[in-house]
């Protein structure tokens, strides 16, 4: 990608501890013009950089609420534009500074905010404004994190060998924020921006208090799922609207939906599960699912689900089927890998025959043994 750089400033934040109460500063280092930028060394340290932010994948939903790279959206309020945004109009005014003085003085700004975030660590705060010649004559803008790198040495000279490196950074790790977000080749969207923090620590997120960030996919699921649910509720009581029953199955519901470990719950028929799987695949064919039957834990698509993976009892045992042309076995060979499989009608009445009974309680050690040492295996 084509990257003209406009400005580029350089902070560094020094800490004095790790944890947040510690003493924090920062120093403006330098700030950069393009012909400045272009015989830099921090155009050789950041140098394809810019294009991995940018081409970085992310999902609008991830699967999860601890997924590195997010969308971030400007929160405001009904009926109100983005410039009622306070975070929006802190990157706007970066984005059309006419000067390099107005530019620094607004990034300065913005690594002010920054320091009042909790857990902030030492470390170079960059932040940048580049044009994409490629597709747009209107500038990203780029907010980069390095922390530093503790133990870092280099080779000194032939006498000392090596020599300590102060405040020594790297790229590995990189916080970043790009804004705008570009969803795809040649479209911006100014209502988001893309952020990307590896570590748990949510510097950024909770940096940006005015910008919100897209669910993770099982909790919108979860709320369709509820949703549907809840229709299910109304058709099956419409008769009965304030009974008793309706209430405790309600409230069955709510426990069920709320818990973190679910057991099946046996409301609906295959029919109807099929057509609620159906609904949520539709809007994401690659849509997970997991489950434990036992102590085997199963990973799998809810696409397949009704395909060739079935739900089913027999012998007043759950059974799970998983249907396919071939196995697969990895890390280690064991004696399983050798059989030659029966039909599954043989393996039928076998089922809920084999139950393991309870570890029977580990009697106390007595004093006198009555074994004869010839009864003693060793």
């Amino acid at each position: 990608m084509d990257f003209r750089m406009e400005y580029l400033s350089f902070f560094v934040i020094v800490t004095d501890g790790e944890d947040s109460s510690s003493s924090k500063r920062y120093k403006h280092f330098q700030t950069l013009e393009e012909d400045d930028y272009e015989d830099s060394e921090i155009k050789r340290f950041l140098d394809g950089e810019f294009t991995r932010i940018v081409k970085r994948k992310v999902e609008r939903n991830p699967n999860t609420e601890n997924a590195p790279t997010k969308i971030g959206r400007f929160m405001v309020e009904p009926g109100y534009e983005l410039g009622s945004n306070q975070n929006y109009n802190l990157f706007q005014r970066l984005r059309e500074a006419d000067s390099k003085e107005r530019f620094i003085g607004i990034a300065d700004e913005l690594v002010h905010i920054y320091m009042d975030t909790t857990a902030v660590r030492g470390g170079a705060f960059i932040i940048a404004r580049a044009k994409l010649n490629t597709y747009f004559d209107e500038p990203f803008l780029f907010l980069l994190k390095c922390d530093f790198e503790p133990k870092i040495a280099r080779i000194s000279d032939e006498r000392s060998l090596i020599s300590h490196v102060e405040m020594a950074i790297s790229a590995r790790g990189m916080k970043s924020i790009q804004y705008p977000h570009m969803p795809e080749e040649g479209s911006l969207d100014h209502w988001e921006l893309k952020i990307h923090q590896a570590s748990h620590a949510r510097y950024f997120e909770d940096f940006l208090k005015f910008v919100s960030y897209e669910k993770p996919l099982p909790e919108v699921m979860g709320e369709q799922v509820l949703g549907m649910v809840q229709q299910y509720m109304e058709d099956k009581w419409q008769a009965e609207p304030e009974s008793t029953e309706r209430r405790e199955e309600e409230n069955a519901i709510e426990v069920w939906a709320a818990s973190e470990k679910r057991e099946l719950q046996e409301y609906w028929t295959h029919e109807q599960v099929s057509t609620a799987s159906a609904a949520l695949v539709e809007q994401k064919p690659d849509l997970p699912f997991s489950f434990k039957l036992g102590g085997v834990t199963v990973k799998g698509l809810l696409a397949d689900f009704g395909i060739t993976l079935h739900f089913a009892k027999h012998n007043g045992r759950y059974v799970a089927v998983i249907e396919g042309d071939a196995f697969q076995f990895e890390k280690g060979v064991s004696p399983v890998e050798l059989l030659l499989p029966p039909d599954l009608e043989q393996l039928l009445p076998i089922i809920g025959t084999n139950v393991k009974e309870e570890e029977p309680a580990i009697q106390p050690y007595a004093e006198e043994s009555s074994a004869q040492d010839d009864d003693v295996p060793w």
